[in-house]
């Protein structure tokens, strides 16, 4: 779930899918000439905006750059156009080793954009086109968020030419489901629209607490009613979903909070967010589902800007200091930490703007200033320095302490993700004997928490950062038992199955964009008994557990879990157990009447696989095997577990490793 994935920098917060603030999201922002640039927009938790049309923006666009333009631009250039809102991101922890990045939350930047698993998926967002009375198109540049899939996508459309970059995994799956979530979203806005008391003053142009106009209870059905309606597919599942775990307590769960600074009109300083759908500033004092004294903070924080001549930082201009101001609460131990995001590395009386600071809120026991000149999306940039404490605050979640830095991912909700991680514990049934792979660990928050229960955790993880933490984590525990790799959690499988490796338990916690095919071929060839899935995205959960049922596993248990209570967003885990014949009846058969040759009946895999490891200390799989038994003529049956991909990757046997299975075979007078 939240792990740190893909980018150094934090910019997407996505497995959690419940990022409410500017956290990495690219908006596109329209100027009263015309021209459209990308800016940094909030990252919304809700998932009614992805992919959505903004009409009224394409048509104001088309006034803007039109025969009326002269009449229209100074009233277009107080809405500031812009079209589309990206989705939520995990990522990770923003999620993306191997396959984004759920809130997570910083999941590029703290590290989960690894598999493309970047909080969403297909693009979200549109570009602002226009014609001009000659005809002429003007395209502006397309937002670059995270679509029902997880996958961070960025587009420019200039000319009638298309250049994206992002995971190539991007397809036509991905594409139904981003519609899949467009016509949920609309039909939500449909319901708010109706005329009610609302909760929430900025609900209308926020728009990121989607099921503000239901009960809490109503909200819950709902959510478990989806979770439903993706996984019926899986005919094994049937009775066996369990009611979706709520929170007591649904309000200011938020454990971090991005302030975005603007300007208003009369030149004061304002905080908030992103109104939906435009690239405006919305003033937010109190937010219903953020930490009410990290609100505080940023109060103070902007009340004291003017007595300090700290201007706050133009998109447009590129002028002034402060962009934004980031705070994370340990909701465990208390620690507060600020981090001023700044555009340039000079702030003006930095230590007396600190000690004020201190004075207002002695709770703060670090204070970072980081320093971020990019004209790109990411919140946060490369250098940083600590003007007060350790420049990090520690958290206590399931028992086991975690160190979290401003890039760290690290769950939005402490309280609930507690409640997942036990759950998912407790589903893979561990006795204290078992070896359990931990893929997509981000920091290592549930291996390390499961390492208590079992004899060895293997964690994997592609952002080096990520990997670090993690590092730092299992030393502040006193946890010896876990090992954790760099590296892309199918590849690094498949390597262990081709050693004649073995796992009993696979936890796995991709970024909403799901896993991929090549990784669950190889979690299958890998052959652990049990399989425990921890989704952010119940479509493409459900994708992936057909894929798994092809591969010989079976969906057994549903858990839902509310981890972003008023968002669109819920959290599912499945527990897969491999398949298993119940029943048999002994046949005697002749040798002659079996399809294999004398030579095939002399030594088994594993006898082959002793002799090579005896003498000559290589561990060899039965694919290498297999392949060196076929090219000296000995009968092999087909594999029926072969990907049915024409361009399927199938790994080749070493000549080192042939030459002592050839040894093997003559050993055994197999030729």
């Amino acid at each position: 779930m939240e792990k740190k994935r893909g980018n150094k920098m934090t910019g997407r917060e996505y497995k959690d899918g419940g990022n409410s603030r500017g956290d990495g999201k690219r908006r596109e922002k329209g100027n009263w000439d015309g021209k459209v640039r990308v800016s940094k927009s909030r990252d919304d938790i809700s998932s009614d905006s992805k992919g959505r049309d903004n009409k009224s923006s394409n048509v104001a666009a088309q006034n803007f750059i039109g025969k009326d333009s002269v009449s229209k631009r100074v009233k277009v250039r107080k809405d500031k156009i812009m079209s589309g809102r990206p989705s939520d991101g995990r990522g990770e922890e923003g999620r993306t080793s191997a396959g984004k990045y759920k809130d997570e939350e910083e999941k590029s930047a703290a590290g989960r954009n690894m598999y493309g698993k970047a909080d969403g998926r297909s693009v979200s967002g549109r570009t602002i086109s226009g014609k001009s009375t000659d005809g002429k198109s003007v395209a502006g540049r397309n937002m670059s968020g995270k679509s029902a899939y997880g996958k961070n996508v960025s587009q420019k459309y200039t000319s009638g030419q298309d250049k994206s970059s992002g995971r190539q995994q991007y397809d036509q799956r991905n594409k139904s489901v981003s519609k899949k979530y467009e016509v949920d979203a609309k039909s939500d806005i449909a319901q708010r629209s109706g005329k009610r008391e609302t909760k929430c003053p900025y609900e209308k142009k926020c728009g990121s607490c989607r099921y503000l106009y239901l009960s809490y209870e109503e909200q819950l059905k709902k959510k478990e009613a989806f979770v439903r309606q993706e996984l019926e597919k899986c005919p094994e599942l049937k009775g066996h979903f369990n009611p979706i775990i709520g929170m007591e307590n649904p309000w200011n769960y938020r454990n971090k909070v991005t302030a975005i600074f603007d300007r208003d009109r009369k030149g004061n300083p304002v905080s908030g967010v992103y109104e939906e759908g435009t690239h405006n500033v919305i003033p937010v004092e109190r937010c219903l589902i953020e930490d009410e004294l990290a609100d505080r903070i940023i109060g103070t924080i902007r009340g004291m800007l003017k007595s300090f001549k700290i201007k706050v930082y133009d998109e447009d201009t590129r002028y002034g200091l402060l962009r934004y101001v980031l705070v994370r609460r340990a909701f465990a131990t208390g620690e507060v930490m600020v981090v001023l995001v700044t555009a340039s590395p000079v702030l003006p009386s930095k230590r007396n703007f600190t000690n004020a600071l201190l004075k207002a809120h002695p709770e703060i026991t670090t204070v970072i200033q980081n320093v971020n000149t990019r004209t790109d999306s990411l919140i946060l940039g490369d250098k940083q320095q600590v003007l007060y404490g350790k420049g990090y605050i520690e958290d206590v979640l399931c028992g086991c302490r975690f160190r979290i830095s401003p890039a760290s991912f690290y769950q939005i909700n402490p309280v609930q993700t507690e409640k997942l991680y036990k759950k998912a514990i407790e589903l893979a049934g561990l006795k204290g004997t078992e070896t359990v792979i931990d893929a997509y660990c981000g920091i290592g928050t549930i291996g390390l928490i499961a390492s208590s229960k079992a004899k060895n955790v293997i964690s994997m993880e592609l952002n080096p950062d990520a990997v670090k933490d993690a590092i730092v984590n299992a030393k502040i525990n006193g946890i010896k038992n876990v090992r954790f790799y760099k590296a892309d959690a199918g590849q690094f499988l498949t390597q262990m199955a081709e050693e004649g490796a073995k796992a009993d338990v696979l936890l796995m916690d991709p970024p909403r964009s799901g896993s991929t095919e090549e990784f669950l071929q190889s979690a299958a060839l890998l052959g652990p008994e049990k399989m425990v899935y921890i989704s952010c995205n119940p479509v493409t959960l459900g994708r992936d557990l057909m894929v798994l049922r092809k591969l010989g596993y079976r969906a057994e248990e549903v858990w839902p879990v509310d981890m972003f209570p008023w968002s669109g967003h819920v959290e599912t885990v499945v527990l897969l157990s491999k398949l298993k014949v119940d029943h048999h009846i002994e046949i005697e058969l002749k040798m002659d009447e079996l399809d294999l040759t004398a030579a095939e009946s002399k030594a088994t895999y594993d006898e082959i696989k002793a002799y090579v490891l005896n003498k000559y200390g290589l561990k060899v799989s039965q694919l290498y095997i297999a392949q060196i038994k076929r090219k000296c003529g000995i009968i092999e049956r087909k594999n029926y577990n072969v990907s049915k991909k024409e361009d399927a990757k199938v790994p080749q046997c070493p000549p080192e490793k042939e030459a002592a299975i050839m040894d093997a075979l003559k050993h055994f007078q197999m030729i």
